[in-house]
């Protein structure tokens, strides 16, 4: 069954990209907190400040982009669908159980009433992402599949967002309707095999896992739900359970990403409240695909190997042919996944990371940042035969802002060579058929299930209003 935690992105380069969530303080807005319900064009200008990119001499040329991408905005699950639908019959039971004992009904919010869930049917949505200009160098030549190599999972959503995205790429370069489109190819690998973008479904081991964990993270997040729960019953009078607070929450996340509306669901919670909702999926991202467990990231080996044998390959004919602009390999990859290979651990040494630290705590790890609808990772290999230390510098951009890279000095323009030394090499001594093997991590699970029942006391002993410590590792 398709759960809503599956639908974060795989994000290859995760901890070189997590700086970004350190931006300069702005008002208060709920679209840019809803974890990875988060619309791209809500977060896509969040950026740190105080990193400035590389300046890359004009005579280094891009020749060659891998993008790894999620899909764009998508309605509701049929599950979640069906829960939104129990929602307006709570709200119907929760109002007439208040007029019954004659309460006071002025303080519902108006919306409350006769309210019905507007998915009856799922949604197409999507983002184009604007890279044609950016890299107008890769897109001089006319289309070739071998050239432009677009990919996607069997997910439609992930289908649609590729199409979406050739058309935007490929529109005045043909002869088809009036955005004299051209046709283009989109392909994928057997959901049963796909080891580059659905390797989480491929993996053994690491379904066992996330099935063990789950309990244990949904026990994090029922102290906060009770605590909001306590104020929502406080507030409106009404008599809210746990439940009904996770659906207004989810509610208000459709709503906002999806609709724009953010004076109904949304404002049924104080901006603290959101945080606290933020936070405890946050948590959930974190440790069922994020640094929770080594196996979330180490299973994307397939697809490191894959980006980094496109741009020897580029290299390859670029040194053949001596030409400029010849033979650029573009590759998409496209995809609704989950999240995330983290690949570029600081220090270069796969330490364990303390869980993003409670509101009001400063914390990197975001869903919102991290994998958002549409959001994206980019990995341009520049040609510079001028430079006298390499003739090859890799750059990668997250959201499509360059990134400063922990295994290279903190920069974000890489030498291919030191790229693959120190940034690729130490993942690739993982072999995927024996981490995902369901008896290769067994001696894992055990000690990250007893670390996580350790942070129980950590995270909750304390009010966020009293917790005047700071968090020894931000995430």
């Amino acid at each position: 069954m398709e759960k809503e935690a599956m639908e974060a992105v795989l994000l290859l380069f995760l901890s070189a990209v997590l700086v970004n969530s350190n931006a300069q303080e702005q008002p208060f807005d709920v679209r840019q907190h809803l974890s990875t319900v988060t619309r791209y064009g809500a977060v896509k200008d969040i950026s740190d400040n105080s990193f400035v990119p590389s300046n890359i001499a004009d005579q280094c040329t891009p020749i060659h982009l891998n993008l790894v991408a999620r899909h764009g905005t998508r309605a509701p699950t049929k599950k979640r669908i069906k829960e939104l639908d129990n929602l307006a019959i709570r709200l119907e039971v929760l109002l007439q159980d208040a007029k019954e004992q004659k309460l006071d009904l002025q303080k519902v919010p108006a919306w409350f009433w006769g309210w019905k869930s507007p998915w009856k049917g799922k949604l197409r949505g999507g983002e184009l992402i604007r890279i044609r200009e950016k890299f107008s160098q890769l897109f001089n030549e006319d289309y070739h599949p071998d050239i432009y190599a677009i990919k996607a999972t069997q997910i439609p959503r992930a289908s649609a967002s590729a199409v979406a995205f050739g058309m935007g790429l490929f529109s005045g370069r043909g002869n088809l309707g009036p955005g004299h489109h051209r046709a283009f190819a989109v392909t994928s690998e057997s959901r049963a095999s796909d080891r580059w973008l659905r390797f989480h479904d491929c993996c053994q081991n690491y379904k066992a896992i996330r099935k063990s964990q789950e309990p244990a993270v949904q026990k994090l997040k029922e102290p906060i739900l009770d605590e909001i729960t306590h104020a929502l019953v406080k507030r409106y009078e009404l008599n809210f359970t746990r439940q009904d607070t996770s659906s207004l929450w989810f509610l208000c996340k459709e709503e906002a990403s999806l609709l724009n509306i953010t004076d109904r669901a949304c404002a049924s919670f104080t901006p603290s409240e959101v945080a606290l909702l933020e936070w405890t999926d946050d948590l959930g991202l974190f440790i069922l695909k994020g640094y929770g467990n080594a196996l979330n990231y180490r299973m994307g080996v397939p697809l490191l190997e894959d980006v980094v044998q496109s741009m020897e390959q580029a290299i390859k004919a670029k040194d053949v042919t001596k030409r400029q602009d010849c033979d650029s390999l573009m590759q998409r990859l496209w995809f609704h996944s989950h999240v995330c290979l983290g690949s570029f651990l600081k220090d270069l040494k796969e330490q364990p990371l303390q869980l993003p630290p409670k509101p009001p705590h400063r914390r990197n790890w975001r869903g919102s940042t991290v994998a958002a609808f549409a959001g994206n990772n980019m990995l341009a290999l520049y040609s510079c035969p001028d430079k006298s230390s390499s003739k090859y510098f890799v750059q990668v951009l997250h959201n499509e802002r360059p990134v400063p890279m922990p295994g290279c000095d903190n920069s974000d323009f890489c030498p291919f060579e030191v790229f693959k030394e120190r940034i690729v090499a130490p993942h690739l001594k993982h072999d995927y058929n024996t981490i995902c093997n369901l008896k290769s991590e067994q001696q894992e699970q055990i000690p990250f299930t007893s670390k996580l029942s350790q942070m129980f006391r950590w995270l909750f002993s304390q009010r966020s209003n009293d917790d005047t410590r700071s968090a020894k590792a931000e995430l």
